[in-house]
């Protein structure tokens, strides 16, 4: 009975984990790697195809990003998740699929130019919809016999819609040993989603700490109000507000802040300020989120539903689908607020639209999520003044700020919160899905001031479940910089650069010919030169 970390171990993204019971193997997320790639992550030892099970704790990319992968490479096992999680995947991972194709395609056009053979991309549509047909949704606090060696209960522990714990029981030669997933464990008093719900009892258990190493803003600041004052004083003086924003949860919380926002009457001299949703994925999931199942949401929100209210329409609501929708909000002058993906812009219309406000003095960019190490958000967050975007360089005129507080993760002390509601202390507790200073305070903090027993495993570090020991502890492996490669020159590039050469010779040999005749030629090489500099 063994239980072995892949992904997300000293690193923020990318969890995934092998668990093995009798002759079942099992796996907890199979994210996709997001950011900075920090350490090596070690290949799974089994094929795909000999997987019979995988657990999902939410919908997230970096949690769920490589399950089309895993089928593509002859997954046909079942995906157990939340009805919700079910949901958004069909949506994240369709949207992830095109993202992936559409990359393939670029780089095979450019590949093709060079006499180079095409890429190959990582997933299509066709292998998400075939994983989609593996998933079954699970409702909360229902126990769920996986196989004979397996049983699972997921609980809510409110990070994003249907997001869950794991509780999991293996069984193996007549001996049962229970390991709980945390999953990644939300803030406290957040919209739309209700608090964490405890998990009571567990012999071991696995932990996130992306904020593990610090706390929330402990002034509980009222985001309504906060976000009010920064929309009015853009609004005044004649800019955008540009809010990168994760497409599913983040979104819906800031639509949740805007409506109550304009209900309540908090921007003067502004009531009809328009908001856009640049986002087709997000603009999918706030339905999902509109037509799920009410026990997924918080009191708060249910009321506003029950009383007939939309809580996430608002006048002035703008929703961007088509390429054409997106590139028309930054022709129109007008002041407005600009809700665009992705969350860390590394990706999707939000590089566009901070290419036309970042310069702008009036603008501000807002953060209103975690920015990881390495993503254009976080090299913005830390103060830079110029960035590139589109091979353009861009001058960092923009304010940029931080809403604090507005993060999907629990804290440092909402991480010992929620352990505080196991009513026996976890044999041994592991820490993982968080940065390596992140990932070693918590354990730390659990070791040294808890009274826990806690570690930290890099990856392909395994554990013997049954025995209590571990079968192999490893170090991590940083990932080597890749040494710059000489560029390859195309002939074709050669014989341009020849034949301007050429073309300075002979122009050098017509010194002493009539005026009008040299004003010609300048004129044609002139209008050719226009042509390569567009």
């Amino acid at each position: 009975m063994k239980l072995t970390f892949y992904g997300a171990a000293h690193e923020v993204t990318g969890s995934c984990t092998l668990i093995e019971s009798g002759n079942k193997k099992g796996l907890v997320d199979c994210g996709m790697e997001q950011g900075k790639d920090i350490f090596v992550n070690q290949k799974l030892p089994v094929e795909p195809a000999d997987i019979d099970f995988v657990l999902l704790t939410h919908a997230h990319i970096d949690h769920s990003g490589n399950l089309p992968l895993l089928y593509k490479k002859g997954f046909r096992g079942t995906v157990y998740s939340s009805a919700a999680t079910c949901s958004l995947c069909e949506i994240m991972l369709r949207d992830s699929a095109h993202i992936q194709m559409s990359e393939a395609e670029w780089q095979s056009r450019k590949a093709m130019r060079n006499g180079e053979p095409p890429t190959e991309p990582l997933y299509t549509l066709e292998d998400v919809e075939g994983l989609l047909g593996l998933m079954r949704p699970c409702n909360y606090n229902e126990p769920i016999q996986v196989n004979e060696a397996c049983s699972i209960r997921l609980t809510d522990v409110g990070h994003l819609l249907g997001s869950a714990a794991i509780e999991v029981w293996l069984t193996e030669d007549g001996q049962t040993r229970k390991i709980t997933f945390s999953g990644d464990i939300g803030n406290m008093n957040q919209p739309i989603l209700r608090d964490p719900q405890f998990v009571e009892d567990s012999e071991y258990l696995v932990i996130e700490s992306t904020y593990g190493d610090r706390l929330h803003n402990q002034s509980r600041i009222d985001y309504v109000t906060a976000l009010a004052e920064r929309i009015q004083t853009v609004m005044d003086r004649g800019g955008n507000v540009v809010i990168p924003s994760f497409a599913v949860g983040r979104t819906q919380e800031i639509l949740y802040f805007i409506r109550e926002i304009k209900e309540k009457g908090l921007v003067h001299g502004h009531p009809d300020f328009p908001v856009y949703v640049d986002s087709p994925l997000a603009i999918e999931a706030t339905s999902v989120f509109l037509q799920c199942d009410t026990d997924f949401v918080d009191d708060e929100m249910r009321e506003i539903i029950r009383s007939g209210k939309n809580p996430l329409v608002f006048p002035g609501l703008e929703l961007s689908v088509t390429k054409y929708d997106s590139i028309a909000i930054n022709q129109n002058s007008t002041p407005k607020v600009i809700i665009a993906s992705s969350g860390m812009c590394d990706a999707g219309r939000i590089r566009h639209h901070l290419k036309h406000n970042l310069w702008r003095p009036e603008c501000l960019v807002l953060f209103v999520g975690y920015q990881a190490a390495g993503t254009l958000g976080r090299i913005l967050v830390d103060g830079a003044k110029n960035v590139k975007l589109f091979n353009e360089d861009i001058h960092v005129n923009a304010q940029i700020d931080v809403l604090p507080g507005v993060s999907g993760h629990a804290d440092k002390d909402g991480l010992l919160r929620w352990l505080g509601g196991f009513k026996k202390k976890p044999k041994l507790i592991f820490v993982n899905h968080g940065d390596p200073d992140a990932a070693d305070s918590f354990t730390a903090c659990l070791n040294d001031e808890m009274g826990y027993k806690a570690f930290a495993p890099y990856s392909g570090t395994s554990f013997d479940l049954l025995s209590g020991e571990f079968i192999n502890i490893t170090q991590g492996k940083p990932v080597e910089k890749k040494k710059a490669q000489a560029r390859r020159v195309s002939h074709v590039f050669v014989r341009l650069i020849t034949a301007a050469e050429r073309l300075l010779k002979a122009a050098k040999k017509l010194e002493g010919r009539p005026n009008k005749e040299l004003a010609s030629y300048a004129d044609q090489i002139n209008r050719i030169a226009e042509k390569m500099e567009k």
